[in-house]
């Protein structure tokens, strides 16, 4: 596998960053607006948004990127009101990991409206009025999910999908994928529970994860959580009841720290990652394409990847798994 970092780079975009087409003529105020601030996938986020900010202003550019969103992922009215307060700044651009995608189309319409461009990250919104979307393959991720939890059972047993959140795109798509895959490959797997929903923290995350264990912990043979907070919470819950370290399989998404650590413990039996640096990276970057006049793809994929304990060690994926986030966000 290349360095993620370098692999991933859409030629069009790499070439033009090695040029010097890049010319002072103005400052650039960048809005990056995140679902959450509290949770370590924003904060990788966060240094990659910050370490686009570096390179422009190496390149000549004076590039201000301000940083700024909702504590938790469940705050619909306060993102919207972080997009109108930018709006009436009148900010260059935003980018925009939006956390419902249908509460946020009417802030990213009236922002494109009033001329201040939108890039849409990490997870979709159902309109088209936005430069371009920079995220993972979020379904591709659910599905080798799927896959890899139906390998673990041998194609047999009993499987819990922990939902996150209604109107989370990103994590929608990774539930969605994960029971394709299932459905497809291993149809001799039950599905059963897959209507709860985590909810925005651990603390909400780990009393969704009790309740189930309490109904269904000693029938239950797989796990999939579909984001950072469940899958720690998850992980907890089963380590509580004496379920953890494979008893029963378990497979989450994100690398949060902890859930790294649970991997090397042997408590979660896979992680499905993604580059959130390298997202929020290229969310500034294609931006600001845009605003220079340059075409940018609508669609980028930054990239998804399947971590166990056999490739942990690899340096491709220890960059992933251990970004050097302060080198960043000091």
């Amino acid at each position: 596998m290349k360095p993620p970092l370098q692999s991933l780079l859409p030629l069009a975009l790499l070439a033009s960053l090695a040029t010097s087409a890049y010319a002072a003529e103005k400052n650039y105020t960048i809005a990056v607006i995140p679902k959450g601030t509290t949770h370590e996938f924003w904060k990788s986020i966060n240094a990659g948004a910050f370490k686009a900010r570096q390179e422009l202003n190496e390149k000549g550019l004076k590039v201000e990127v301000i940083w700024k969103g909702p504590l938790k992922e469940d705050d619909r009215d306060q993102q919207i009101q972080v997009v109108e307060n930018f709006m009436s700044r009148r900010v260059s651009g935003m980018v925009l990991a939006p956390l419902d995608s249908q509460a946020l189309v009417k802030p990213v319409a009236s922002a494109v409206q009033a001329r201040i461009p939108v890039v849409i990250i990490d997870s979709g919104l159902k309109s088209e009025r936005y430069v371009s979307f920079v995220a993972t393959d979020n379904y591709k991720g659910g599905q080798m999910a799927g896959e890899h939890l139906g390998k673990l059972l041998g194609g047999k047993g009993n499987i819990i999908l922990l939902r996150y959140a209604v109107g989370s795109a990103s994590t929608e798509e990774r539930e969605a994928g994960f029971l394709e895959a299932l459905k497809r490959k291993y149809p001799e797997i039950k599905i059963i529970s897959s209507d709860q929903y985590a909810g925005p923290t651990r603390e909400t995350g780990y009393q969704a994860s009790q309740n189930l264990l309490n109904r269904y912990g000693r029938e239950v043979d797989g796990i999939f959580c579909p984001c950072e907070p469940p899958t720690i919470a998850m992980a907890k819950a089963l380590r509580d009841i004496g379920k953890a370290g494979g008893k029963v399989k378990m497979v989450g998404f994100d690398a949060g720290s902890q859930s790294v650590q649970d991997l090397k413990n042997g408590d979660v039996q896979g992680l499905i990652v993604q580059n959130p640096v390298w997202m929020g990276y290229l969310g500034v970057m294609t931006l600001m394409e845009h605003l220079q006049g340059k075409k940018v793809e609508k669609r980028i994929d930054t990239g998804v990847y399947l971590v166990t304990q056999e490739n942990m060690e690899q340096p491709e994926i220890k960059e992933l798994l251990y970004p050097p986030l302060e080198k960043y966000l000091k």
